[in-house]
């Protein structure tokens, strides 16, 4: 009889209809990140970066100015470095896969799919319109780069690589390095620079007074821009 009672009991105890019954929890998926959020780490990125150059450096971002070539009437310059021996020109791109180009290229591919400019001939418009306002300045030599997320892999001509070049493509998170190791390599080779310091404040003090602050011009430009895109967007 106790046997047949313990029986009764166990049986209860696993069948209690109040016995808490654990539920599947829902997975915990991240939340998307605005494209404009994006925009912001970005920049704060390249920000963080252009604050590690060296203090004969100094640095631009934004800068909108006039070119009578561009499709706008404007350039529109990410970034700018003015050192002693040379100015960096920086366009930065927010895409993620696998970058496919080349330096003659009219066009490059982002993992296969969709396609753009190639970013080397955007940022020679760029260089021509700063060397349009730097006309009195007897010699410059600029340097080309590219920054590039960490979200994207290349698959380019490894030249552009190279400090050697001229012409260089980088990820955000080494862009302070890259400008470094380029000015150690020109200083090795013109151990006199272009630029006393007085100059590069000169050359730094010129480009911001020719940037155009105006909202409503940057407004219409980032239109026009928008629409020419859509007009030859492709995949």
């Amino acid at each position: 009889m106790i046997k047949n009672l313990f029986s009764f009991l166990k049986k209860n105890a696993t069948s209690n209809p109040l016995q808490k019954v654990s539920k599947p929890q829902p997975s915990k998926t991240r939340p998307k990140v605005e494209p404009a959020r994006i925009g912001e780490l970005g920049e704060h990125k390249i920000n963080i970066q252009l604050d590690q150059l060296p203090k004969e450096c100094k640095s631009l971002s934004d800068l909108l100015v006039l070119n009578p070539k561009s499709r706008t009437g404007y350039s529109q310059i990410d970034h700018l470095v003015i050192s002693p021996y040379c100015l960096f020109v920086i366009e930065t791109k927010n895409y993620n896969g696998e970058i496919k180009g080349g330096r003659s290229d009219k066009q490059w591919t982002v993992s296969n799919r969709y396609k753009m400019y190639n970013p080397l001939k955007q940022n020679y418009g760029h260089i021509k319109a700063i060397e349009n306002l730097l006309k009195d300045v007897p010699t410059v030599r600029f340097i080309s780069m590219i920054s590039f997320t960490m979200r994207c892999r290349f698959s380019i001509d490894p030249e552009l690589r190279k400090i050697h070049s001229d012409e260089l493509i980088v990820y955000d998170v080494e862009l302070s390095e890259f400008i470094s190791r380029k000015l150690l390599r020109l200083k090795t080779e013109n151990p006199e620079p272009l630029f006393t310091q007085e100059q590069v404040q000169g050359i730094y003090d010129q480009l911001l007074q020719a940037n155009i602050t105006d909202p409503e011009i940057r407004k219409l430009h980032v239109e026009k821009i928008t629409a020419n895109k859509g007009k030859t967007a492709t995949k």
